[in-house]
């Protein structure tokens, strides 16, 4: 580990002499590239920085108290080197989590598709719900919101919304969202006072460009039709809505959200470029069972990861055991504690693992 991380400590330095070139500060490219990967290094480089302090600190300690003959010297000596060794185990450990290797797609935007499931018009009334709660998590991080796609009910439900959201590391939180969500409540059509289970299923994918997923003109019907819906803005009367059919999947995507065919059309093919690179991601997942198995939030998308119970007020997350009574909140937007739980959790089983092949 420690030879890993001399070398990246090299290869950091490497890329702060190179961004100090003229010809690469010419290169826009190469400059934009050689500033992420220093940023990638940055908390790893800072982390080491403080583990050498600490090690040389514990060192001096011990140098220090083979000579020093004043008890009260060698308390305060012991001390200080009880603080340097505890800091050395911690930072050690962070060394590694910050070690893992990284999911390719954690930096991109992300496209999520809300599906109600089982529980009918409920299971649309709290998709709408799960839709807004993104949306305020999103708003909390100054992310961008698009809505790409919406089937609406008439009282306030939506049976399917499909959206981007744009911003640094989206898809590295967010993954972790997929999945089947679980609301138990009493619904408002319900006289009797009976609490029904409903379900939603959240996709979350990342962007993919051009070159990530190849489609092909020949497997793709595109239509254009006039946008529809409950009213507003985007009912129009021109050809502006577009769906897309790809034949050798089945997939159809849909968008009438913005005004101009060309940017329906723009925002279909990407939802379609991330179900088809999904499609791959979960074959590959399919094919390593035992790695899906045992990771957070990367599971069938049949998994039931999460139950919204209304009269306990209490969330619970099933993947990692975690139930928090702020049910309010957290559909306010504040899931920012699941999400920090899961990545906790992952990070955990992984280093597990590195540690069993060690």
């Amino acid at each position: 580990m420690f030879d890993k991380l001399e070398m990246l400590v090299l290869r950091y330095h490497e890329i702060m002499e190179e961004l100090n070139r003229p010809d690469v500060a010419n290169d826009q490219n190469r400059f934009r590239k050689l500033m992420k990967e220093q940023s990638d290094l940055t908390p790893l480089v800072e982390t080491y920085t403080k583990y050498k302090k600490a090690q040389e600190t514990m060192e001096d300690s011990v140098a220090m108290l083979e000579e020093e003959k004043d008890e009260e010297m060698r308390a305060l000596l012991k001390e200080e080197f009880s603080e340097a060794k505890k800091t050395m185990e911690e930072l050690e450990q962070k060394l590694k989590v910050l070690l893992l290797p990284k999911d390719p797609n954690d930096d991109k935007n992300v496209i999520v598709e809300i599906r109600a499931g089982a529980g009918g018009e409920e299971a649309a009334l709290f998709a709408a719900e799960i839709y807004r709660m993104y949306v305020h998590y999103a708003e909390s991080h100054r992310w961008k919101v698009e809505l790409v796609g919406v089937d609406e009910t008439g009282i306030g439900g939506m049976k399917e919304v499909n959206f981007m959201i744009t911003g640094q590391g989206a898809y590295s939180k967010l993954k972790y969202e997929s999945g089947v969500h679980r609301v138990q409540r009493v619904p408002e059509t319900e006289s009797g006072g009976r609490i029904h289970t409903s379900t939603v299923t959240v996709a979350v994918m990342p962007e993919v460009e051009d070159v990530d997923v190849v489609i092909e003109e020949k497997d793709i019907r595109i239509d254009v039709m006039r946008a529809s819906g409950n009213g507003g803005q985007c009912v129009n009367t021109t050809d502006s809505a577009v769906r897309l059919t790809h034949y050798p999947t089945g997939i159809v995507v849909y968008s009438q959200t913005e005004k101009s065919q060309l940017q329906n059309k723009a925002k279909a093919f990407a939802l379609l470029r991330a179900k088809l690179y999904d499609i791959e991601q979960q074959k590959m997942h399919d094919a390593e069972a035992e790695l899906r198995r045992s990771q957070i939030g990367t599971g069938d998308r049949s998994e039931k990861i999460r139950t919204y119970n209304f009269p306990q007020g209490r969330v619970t997350d099933h993947r990692i055991n975690l139930t928090l009574y702020k049910l309010d909140k957290v559909l306010d937007g504040e899931i920012q504690e699941i999400i920090d739980a899961c990545i906790a959790a992952d990070q955990a089983i992984r280093l597990s693992k590195l540690n069993e092949e060690a």
